[in-house]
């Protein structure tokens, strides 16, 4: 991509696309999945005249169920295995489906699926014949071999590979293969996990695909530090000899928390990065795009400069920042995998030099329009600020919905707020009626479609103007977060909707 061009080359066109992971679709399994209510939403969707799909990582969770922490960063969730699709292959029978079903709609019931989703799994792989090509396949092409010997060796000893018996804890290769040896039906089980999660995956983004629907997925900075990344790839981080954490990472005091966010995931080694080519990097960029079509780079000013803590602080208040990588590790991408469709997560405090990276790199930013109204004429949130390269959101995964966003706020803000809207309204052509939060969250939906940004992506939370009660995560508070569940299926009405939004703003296909 050339430097400096004042287009769009990831976004060719105008356009326009919704925000839901897979795990806040309905249905009765306890969490969304990636059977039929994922094709319903997708021919929304399509009727809707949306031309893309966000998703958050698809990754297993870990601790706290967020998509950000995860057990391995290639692995699929097996949470969003759809347990149909297995009994349509007769490796589960209605009687087990009856059992695992839970009351359509609700939040997402991490503790039921923790308890059941698993047990299910493995009733399906006993009567998996193992002798598949397919899986055969799979398991010798070695991509989850790390993973399904880390997650064999945790159903064994325990969470925590740093309590693991030192020669497994290190890596050792004797003792390990000693492991697989005689746990190889425990292993092969985590390779089936896999296999099924990215067959079903797989068959969902043809779906997808076929409907002229692009997807767009999320790709973390960090790997959390109980992973198989770290276990079998130690060098890499910066990590003390016997495996506990040195340095690790978070972002200072900001918008979001006063004493910063102490995110414990371990920080790279970018020398030893840089002597291996990015190869670790290259591999993660190639499956990412096996995966989706267009990638998020989640905390994209990491590679500039990232925010270091001692592993011993309680706070992310006295962390340093150190250099990154920069450009070199996207142009070791690029000549080996070819032009990559990247959006970058560029948004809280920014400096020279992450401007710098993204004009060189020529990756769409981000733009929030919640974040637009301080009173600062120059704020790049304000929509006549916002440029044709970027993706413009009423909101992500870490803010309130509109609704929230404006119900929350004292009278004197919203006063505030609406006083900074009445000029933009009038001058994007967009009625000025303020009478109420919703209306107020309406226009600035509106407001957000009316930017130049050749993309804009909508939460579904408010497409269809939910309330603060269906956020997906507040960050900085560990527990109760990525839970959102639509309760029902998007209408006919409510496509015809949007695509009178998108028509209005020239976004439809």
């Amino acid at each position: 991509m050339a430097n400096g061009k004042k287009g769009c080359a990831v976004f060719p066109r105008r356009s326009a696309g919704a925000l839901l992971h897979i795990s806040s679709l309905p249905g009765r399994y306890g969490i969304g999945t990636m059977g039929q209510e994922a094709r319903l939403f997708a021919d929304f969707l399509k009727e809707a005249g949306f031309s893309y799909w966000q998703v958050l990582p698809l990754v297993q969770t870990d601790y706290g169920d967020s998509p950000y922490q995860s057990v391995f960063a290639a692995s699929g969730n097996p949470y969003l295995i759809d347990p149909d699709g297995l009994a349509a292959e007769g490796l589960l029978k209605k009687s087990e489906l009856a059992a695992h079903r839970r009351p359509n709609g609700g939040k997402a019931d991490y503790e039921f699926l923790r308890e059941h989703k698993f047990a299910l799994l493995r009733r399906a792989f006993s009567r998996f014949d193992r002798t598949d090509p397919a899986f055969v396949q799979f398991c010798e092409e070695g991509g989850f071999a790390d993973y399904a010997l880390f997650m064999a060796l945790r159903a064994a000893y325990g969470e925590g590979f740093i309590h693991w018996q030192k020669p497994l804890r290190l890596h050792d290769a004797s003792a390990l293969e000693a492991f697989r040896a005689g746990h190889a039906d425990e292993v092969a089980f985590w390779q089936f996990v896999q296999f099924v999660f990215f067959r079903q995956w797989r068959a969902l983004k043809a779906y997808v695909n076929g409907l002229g629907i692009r997807i767009i997925g999320d790709i973390p900075l960090y790997v959390a530090y109980d992973s198989a990344d770290v276990w079998a790839a130690p060098h890499l981080f910066k990590l003390n000899k016997d495996r506990t954490r040195r340095k690790v990472a978070g972002v200072p005091p900001d918008y979001f928390s006063k004493t910063g966010q102490l995110w414990g995931n371990p920080v790279y080694d970018w020398p030893r990065h840089k002597a291996d080519g990015y190869a670790w990097w290259i591999d993660r960029i190639r499956r990412a795009f096996g995966l989706y079509d267009v990638v998020r780079i989640d905390h994209f000013r990491g590679f500039d400069r990232y925010f270091e803590i001692g592993a011993q602080e309680e706070t992310a208040m006295h962390g340093q920042w150190k250099r990154g990588p920069g450009a070199a590790l996207f142009d070791a991408a690029r000549a080996a995998l070819g032009e990559l469709s990247f959006i970058a997560e560029d948004l809280g405090t920014l400096d020279e030099g992450v401007y710098r990276l993204l004009r060189r790199t020529g990756y769409p930013g981000m733009k929030v329009v919640q974040f637009a109204f301080d009173g600062n004429p120059g704020n790049p949130y304000l929509p006549a600020n916002i440029g044709v390269n970027s993706v413009c959101y009423t909101g992500t995964h870490d803010n309130d919905t509109l609704l929230g966003f404006v119900g929350n706020m004292p009278d004197w803000e919203k006063n505030n707020l609406c006083a900074q809207l009445r000029p933009l309204l009038h001058s994007a052509g967009i009625p000025a009626r303020l009478s109420g939060p919703k209306a107020v969250a309406a226009s600035l939906r509106a407001l957000a479609l009316s930017t130049k940004a050749q993309l804009c992506v909508l939460p579904v939370q408010d497409i269809l103007l939910l309330g603060g009660g269906a956020r997906m995560n507040v960050p900085s508070v560990p527990e109760g977060n990525w839970r959102f569940r639509l309760e029902r299926r998007l209408t006919a009405a409510e496509a015809q909707k949007c695509r009178t939004w998108l028509q209005k703003w020239d976004r439809l296909p």
